[in-house]
């Protein structure tokens, strides 16, 4: 039965192996909920969509359909909510797996409607994730997230200091995240950053500015650590500086 399932997921995932320890009664367990996760993926039918093998865990609720596009095996996690009110939508990538009580919403105001949300293949985000896409926002593939991703493609207007601020309007300039970024849990990443390929993001980290590719960042609010490349020195570091604004 191990086999069977094991060929079954990797057609999703094809590096996955079971672990030898696992015992038949969870091995069991997943099997039932993988087969009602399939089930309720066929719901998408209803909305004239093709699942593409889609999981959809327990009040998984979507908003906006018609602007909502996805590739093979997406699978969300339970009570999570994707609103695609947006000028270009949503867009999943291949096998992309969001956790439970995640929020994909890309704008919440019927008056200034929010640009897009583009999440690359094979990206796995985990829980309680609130992704926002009113300015933008690009997640590149083979992205790993922790719990918690929280990202704000938008500012708003403060400079009037006789008008309260939330009459002042928004800006937005938009978030991009490189290829194969491991971002740690309850990292927050704010409007106008790009993070290059290969960047790490340590866990409970603040970016509020933009870092070059196989950056290490990491505090509140985020700096360069060091690099894959090299440790981080100075020449280096001035050498990140005059390549791009960091």
């Amino acid at each position: 039965m191990k086999t069977i399932v094991e060929k079954i997921i990797q057609f999703r995932n094809p590096n996955f192996t079971i672990d030898t320890s696992l015992n038949s009664g969870a091995l069991l367990h997943l099997i039932w909920d993988q087969f009602w996760s399939i089930i309720r993926g066929l719901k998408v039918i209803f909305f004239l969509k093709n699942p593409k093998g889609m999981l959809l865990g327990k009040r998984v609720s979507f908003f906006n359909t018609t602007k909502i596009k996805w590739g093979k095996f997406l699978r969300l996690g339970n009570d999570v909510y994707v609103s695609a009110l947006a000028k270009q939508g949503i867009e999943f990538g291949d096998n992309v797996s969001i956790g439970a009580f995640s929020r994909i919403i890309v704008s919440t105001s019927f008056n200034n409607i929010g640009e897009k949300i583009k999440i690359g293949n094979n990206v796995g985000i985990g829980e309680f994730a609130y992704l926002g896409g009113s300015g933008g926002l690009e997640i590149g593939d083979e992205c790993i997230v922790g719990q918690y991703l929280s990202c704000h493609p938008e500012n708003h207007n403060h400079d009037d200091l006789h008008v309260p601020i939330r009459h002042q309007g928004v800006s937005r300039k938009g978030i991009k995240i490189g290829k194969n970024c491991w971002i740690g849990s309850k990292v927050t990443i704010l409007d106008g950053v790009e993070i290059g390929n290969g960047c790490i993001l340590a866990a409970g980290s603040v970016i509020t500015k933009s870092f070059p590719d196989n950056s290490i960042i990491g505090g509140v609010p985020a700096k360069l650590l060091k690099t894959r490349i090299n440790e981080y020195t100075s020449d280096y570091t001035g050498d990140l500086l005059r390549s791009k604004s960091i």
